[in-house]
């Protein structure tokens, strides 16, 4: 009995084990989920408008340019929709150009070599060679190369077909363009706000765990947030685009003139705080230097960071109400302090100002928080000079308190 008791016994941390690795999967998979989610409510308009694009760009070419296979009509209006996160006017010319340079080198030397494998790949060539020499970009060598393969694969090599080819390739640009712009065109608060969403939610939940970091010393830790913070940089460049995209649709787009005044304060106050994100993390940077040189950190800094987290929550819900935000201004205030507290106090004597109670990298994030504190400021709605003063009035009363 004893023998057969012991396997039991052996197994009893096991039910644990499994339990954790299906709460850790579990967790994985309702993240996942909500990744998902969130892309659908941020790309979704963009399916609607390419396919009003496609289907319109499609029956113009069939129905008014007597083009019984138009080929390139949709597939220039799914471009230009695709293009919307960014600037679409330019690459709309762009892809518009490359159209141009695929259509007249493939016309051109298809007749005279035929189609095959080898007269693909030299049409291609050829025709990024050229994009190249006029100085295109992404989008014009990408479409002046795609535009030279479905000439050279997908078309009869016939001369007096290349108007039309143009033609239906011009006018898919057009209504591409038109859907994105006047038909269909995306909410541009809404979408900033959604791309903004996956940038301030993990970069406040960091700083608030780089401050546990340093009350606890753990380098592991600090290092993990700064990597944290340095991941976001996609999701910042995505949030750059679409405040790009924003801007011209309130611009271009007859629908959303209305809403020009609001999505210039909102846009303002969203850049300032990815400047202050950057900030955050050369802040994290630094104090994770300190912890590896072995620099003291004094308590007040740690609070500061989780304040000045807390601030970033505070001012970012009175932007989306419209509220004046004077609890966040007040909270990036207190942390300034806190920092100044931590640096240490002013002696009257010139030749030693500063009686410091950190090191080096220490003394570098404690400018480098002050920075970021001046960006918030102005997301706050306070102008350059005033955000400045306020910081330097902060500063000279902690120094000589």
């Amino acid at each position: 009995m004893p023998a057969k008791q012991e396997p039991a016994a052996d197994l009893g941390p096991h039910p644990s084990g499994v339990s954790r690795t299906m709460a850790g999967l579990r967790e994985r998979a309702r993240h996942a989920v909500r990744v998902r989610a969130w892309r659908l409510r941020l790309l979704g308009l963009l399916a609607v408008q390419a396919g009003v694009a496609a289907a319109l760009a499609w029956f113009v070419g069939y129905q008014f340019l007597d083009n019984p296979a138009p080929v390139l009509a949709p597939t220039s209006a799914v471009g230009i929709v695709a293009a919307s996160m960014g600037s679409r006017l330019r690459r709309t010319v762009e892809l518009l150009v490359g159209v141009i340079l695929g259509l007249a080198v493939g016309d051109v030397l298809m007749p005279l070599f035929g189609i095959g494998a080898w007269q693909t790949g030299v049409v291609v060539v050829l025709a990024i060679i050229v994009a190249v020499l006029l100085k295109g970009g992404g989008a014009l060598l990408t479409q002046a190369g795609g535009t030279a393969v479905l000439i050279a694969t997908l078309e009869p090599p016939v001369r007096e077909l290349s108007v039309p080819r143009f033609v239906d390739a011009a006018v898919g640009g057009l209504i591409g363009l038109g859907v994105g712009l006047l038909l269909v065109p995306l909410h541009p608060q809404r979408t900033v706000r959604r791309l903004a969403e996956p940038v301030l939610d993990p970069a406040i939940a960091t700083m608030h765990a780089l401050a546990a970091a340093l009350r606890l010393r753990s380098l592991d830790e600090a290092q993990r947030c700064l990597d944290a913070l340095r991941d976001l940089t996609p999701r910042l460049t995505a949030l750059d685009e679409g405040l790009n995209a924003a801007q011209e649709v309130v611009r271009l787009a007859p629908l959303r003139w209305r809403d020009r005044t609001s999505l210039a304060f909102y846009t303002q106050a969203v850049r300032h705080l990815e400047r202050s994100l950057h900030g955050c993390r050369s802040i994290a940077r630094r104090l994770t230097q300190a912890l590896i040189d072995g620099e003291p950190v004094p308590e007040e800094f740690p609070a500061a960071v989780d304040l000045l987290a807390t601030s970033v929550q505070t001012l970012r819900c009175a932007i989306r109400a419209r509220a004046e935000p004077r609890r966040a201004r007040q909270q990036i205030v207190a942390a300034v302090e806190l920092v100044g507290r931590a640096q240490g106090e002013a002696v009257p004597d010139l030749t030693r100002p500063h009686t410091h109670r950190m090191g080096y990298s220490g003394l570098i994030a404690a400018g480098e928080f002050r920075m970021t504190a001046h960006d918030l400021l102005i997301a706050s709605g306070l102008d350059i000079d005033r955000a400045a003063a306020l910081v330097r009035r902060t500063v000279d009363r902690d120094e000589w308190t």
